[in-house]
């Protein structure tokens, strides 16, 4: 199945701030592949596919550069359809000189980089579902090194976009607790998939190996970001339908804002939450 369409519950897009809109338009296009959907004076957003918005980058009035031990963004993570689309874009990241570092988490091969703020980045494609291994309710994921010559084995050719049918995989969030990030995150519908210790918590709905990561890198009780910093803005929750979205915004208090529903989990991270067809 796909875990990025109903009946899943999941990350569709993703709202940014940075300090120079020009330079980081520049560098998700140029470097990352997207294509520009919408342009205003202080915001762009960004496409695969030419309808879908799966990225936001937004320079607030008096943006201040990405600051350090708070909450906030991670990572975002950008899915590619297949093997070879990973091995282009490996390709066309070391002509640029991007640096990377890379993990094989089991169920998916990774890339990791940053933006010019500090952005954090993750490119990934999924191994199928019948290779994950689970145990109950939990699937195994490790960080072992990823196999480039691999990888870059598989069958590909001349990056230049990003393919029309990439998604917005997940997220992963820092938190200042994990305890009062899972109770909050089984309000809006998602389950725990995988536990790291005491230190890192994968969440999903519909089995998928996490729509959402959450740790507490940054140390826990980590304060808020200001707003106006490089980071993040909020990310938008796909629901499959009214009633599920209706259920999460009734259990987590959210509010009716003009693009669907706002709430702040406990760490102040903004989550627009809509429908599809909303």
């Amino acid at each position: 199945m796909t875990f990025h369409s109903p009946p899943a519950t999941f990350v569709e897009e993703v709202a940014i701030n940075v300090t120079d809109l020009g330079r980081s338009v520049q560098f998700y296009t140029d470097i990352i592949g997207f294509k520009v959907l919408s342009e205003k004076q202080d915001e762009v957003q960004l496409t695969a596919d030419c309808c879908t918005s799966l990225l936001k980058l937004i320079e607030p009035e008096g943006a201040r550069s990405k600051e350090p031990r708070t909450t906030g963004l991670y990572h975002f993570a950008i899915l590619l359809p297949t093997r070879g689309d990973l091995a282009a874009i490996i390709e066309h990241l070391a002509a640029h000189k991007i640096q990377l570092g890379a993990s094989d988490h089991l169920v998916s091969e990774a890339l990791y980089l940053s933006d010019p703020d500090g952005n954090g980045i993750e490119i990934y494609r999924d191994r199928g579902e019948e290779e994950w291994e689970w145990s109950q309710d939990e699937v195994k994921m490790t960080v072992d090194p990823l196999d480039f010559e691999a990888v870059l084995g598989a069958e590909h050719g001349h990056f230049h976009q990003l393919p029309e049918d990439t998604k917005m995989g997940h997220i992963h969030l820092h938190v200042a607790s994990l305890s009062e990030a899972e109770a909050f995150y089984r309000k809006l519908g998602f389950e725990p998939v995988c536990r790291y210790g005491q230190q890192a918590l994968f969440i999903s709905t519909e089995k998928y190996h996490h729509h959402i990561g959450l740790n507490i890198w940054n140390g826990a009780g980590a304060p808020p970001p200001s707003e106006k910093s490089a980071g993040l803005v909020h990310y938008t929750l796909i629901y499959p339908d009214e009633s599920s979205l209706q259920s999460a915004v009734k259990n987590a208090g959210a509010k009716q804002v003009n693009e669907g529903w706002f709430v702040q989990d406990p760490s102040r991270n903004g989550i627009l939450l809509k429908t599809a067809s909303s």
